[in-house]
């Protein structure tokens, strides 16, 4: 285990995709840089998402950074020294029904506003996409530049590139708290001792708003659970990543593939979630039949951790050092059943792995990114909504410009933390 150093420019909290990429760009740009991981890098849901990396469908506000990322995904992918599964094939997303080919359609002046090469596919145009031919689909909307990625490689390898250029990485590190002097940053007081630094970066994911209510500060931000499975190799009907209302795929580096329903998770009623629940009262209202709601052992547990805890003690982030919750076995079964009825030529596949991740999940359904004005020199990078793993070389790099001290290429006051209590929760649902 290397030395925790005694003092550092930024500080980055937590080791998913945004903080490294983060620590990445610093470290490029010859600042040092420390990144704290309270388990292991890319533990969580930035190695447990379906590795798609798309401008499509996004909330417009989202369009920019995603444009953004896509470009910086293409520098890494050449950067880096070992392969992470890196492929522009596209994405497609079918269209079952007319409703849903005009939902598809409403999107497109997004597309045309930003330049974007999306457009409509014809029932014909579908059908020569996955190599079938009995028009089951009424259109696409289909993006050719859009990309895929492996998560479990992708991020540890760009921390293993930061590290390569001078940034300090800790697993099993967590940071406990903030240490402030009249208001501002001083530094950061992890299980290992004090860092000193100027800046430090918040990009702890699901567990983003309990360190920041252990300051006092407010973020609508709750958990929802995702499952996602691995199959066995089988033929490839694309080089697309393809979502269905019923099933989501897109190929793998091993020939398997990942598949996932999209939209559909399990959520358990907490004490945040009450907290938050008029804020979040839309976004349920919308997606009520894709939710399970639970009510158990979370809302006790979480009632029982509190946001208290003295800095040289044991803190909730040493607990439970990596989120690693159950998947939904009978959905993932259900998705692997239609995943054959809707595409034949994967009537063969069997699972592999299966697991399930925690996304965090704003109110409005899009990112925290910035400075945090009540803290002077803590920033943030947190709220993803899902999104996170091709977004987040943009937030990383955007991130890095704001602890530089530059203006970000990207207009990023639609992300800013004090929204929520502007009561600015504005949804604009992507395609």
């Amino acid at each position: 285990m290397s030395a925790l150093p005694q003092a550092t420019e930024v500080v980055v909290i937590g080791g998913g995709i945004a903080g490294v990429a983060t620590a990445w760009y610093l470290a490029r740009a010859g600042v040092p840089v420390t990144l704290c991981e309270k388990g292991r890098i890319a533990g969580e849901q930035s190695s447990r998402n379906w590795g798609w990396i798309r401008k499509q469908g996004r909330d417009p506000r989202e369009v920019p950074a995603s444009v953004l990322a896509l470009r910086l995904w293409q520098e890494i992918a050449d950067a880096l020294p070992e392969p992470i599964g890196w492929h522009r094939g596209g994405i497609a997303y079918l269209a079952e029904s007319e409703a849903e080919l005009a939902r598809y359609e409403a999107w497109l002046p997004h597309a045309q506003a930003h330049r974007l090469d999306t457009r409509l596919l014809s029932p014909a145009e579908t059908d020569r996409l996955l190599g079938q031919d009995g028009r089951r689909f009424k259109g696409a909307l289909f993006t050719p530049s859009d990309a895929r990625a492996e998560p479990a490689l992708a991020v540890p390898a760009l921390a293993r590139a930061a590290t390569a250029l001078g940034a300090a990485i800790h697993e099993g590190c967590a940071v406990r708290e903030l240490d402030l002097a009249a208001g501002r940053l001083a530094g950061v007081i992890t299980e290992r001792g004090r860092i000193a630094c100027r800046a430090a970066v918040l990009a702890g994911g699901a567990w983003s708003a309990l360190f920041l209510r252990h300051h006092g500060l407010e973020l609508p931000q709750l958990k929802v659970k995702a499952s996602v499975q691995r199959t066995t190799p089988g033929p490839l009907i694309t080089e697309s990543a393809v979502g269905a209302r019923r099933v989501a795929f897109r190929r793998r580096l091993d020939g398997g593939y990942t598949l996932a329903r999209s939209g559909v998770g399990t959520f358990d009623i907490t004490p945040a979630a009450l907290r938050h629940f008029r804020a979040f009262l839309p976004a349920l209202r919308e997606r009520w039949g894709d939710l399970k709601l639970r009510l158990g052992r979370p809302f006790v547990a979480e009632l029982t951790t509190g946001s208290a805890w003295r800095a040289d003690q044991p803190s909730p982030f040493e607990r439970a050092r990596v989120l690693d919750p159950a998947p939904d076995q009978a959905l993932l079964e259900e998705v692997l059943r239609d995943a054959g009825a809707l595409f034949p030529q994967l009537g063969a596949l069997r699972p592999l792995e299966r697991w399930a991740g925690m996304i965090d999940v704003t109110p409005d359904e899009i990112p925290v990114l910035g400075a945090i004005d009540a803290v002077g020199g803590l920033l943030i990078a947190t709220g993803f909504s899902g999104h996170g793993f091709g977004i987040g070389p943009a937030a990383g790099y955007l991130t890095a410009e704001i602890a530089m001290g530059k203006t970000p290429l990207v207009d990023l006051r639609p992300f800013r933390f004090s929204r929520f209590a502007a009561g600015d929760l504005t949804r604009h649902p992507g395609a």
